[in-house]
């Protein structure tokens, strides 16, 4: 993927919205599409998932779209529907949009693992593969990364933390 010179950065806006496992960081685009979901802790790893995935960037204060803050809002008040109409959008590469885009068609209240959702997109050795693009996810959250477990059941690796990770599984329902 072509970086971008400076002169020719994509512009992102930036907005906080606090949640009961912490503030998230909203980034996104000239059209109010998410580009971005992180947590403030880990706020130059999403600048850096940003950067790798998009090239030079531009990222400014900016309130993310009213929509988008009550989608998310209603979500952790447990409307767990509300994430499906949150329009996103994703760089990286051919495989990582593959990836994430099967992350978001993995239910709410399920989980699958690793080696699961390697099979269902047709390349079942792929499985480390998968672990590494879902770990460059750049839509927490939204694109649910925190479903995918471990072959065993075991919560295994979550950007946002293991602490994060069983908030969120509990919340849609999941026994942990």
């Amino acid at each position: 993927m072509p970086t971008r010179s400076a002169e020719t950065s994509e512009r992102f806006g930036l907005d906080r919205l606090k949640t009961p496992i912490g503030t998230a960081l909203l980034v996104t685009d000239a059209d109010g599409v998410l580009r971005a979901l992180d947590w403030d802790d880990y706020e130059d790893r999403m600048r850096e998932l940003l950067r790798l995935q998009n090239g030079a960037i531009d990222l400014k204060t900016q309130r993310a779209p009213a929509a988008m803050r009550a989608a998310l809002s209603a979500y952790f008040d447990g409307d767990l529907a509300q994430l499906a109409v949150i329009a996103w959008r994703v760089a990286g590469t051919p495989f990582q949009r593959k990836v994430w885009t099967a992350l978001a068609k993995i239910p709410v209240g399920t989980t699958m693992s690793y080696g699961a959702l390697a099979a269902r997109l047709d390349m079942p050795k792929a499985v480390r593969a998968v672990g590494h693009a879902n770990g460059s996810n750049p839509i927490s959250v939204v694109l649910p990364c925190h479903r995918l477990i471990g072959a065993n059941g075991s919560l295994v690796k979550y950007g946002g933390g293991l602490e994060r990770k069983r908030w969120l599984l509990r919340h849609e329902g999941v026994e942990v």
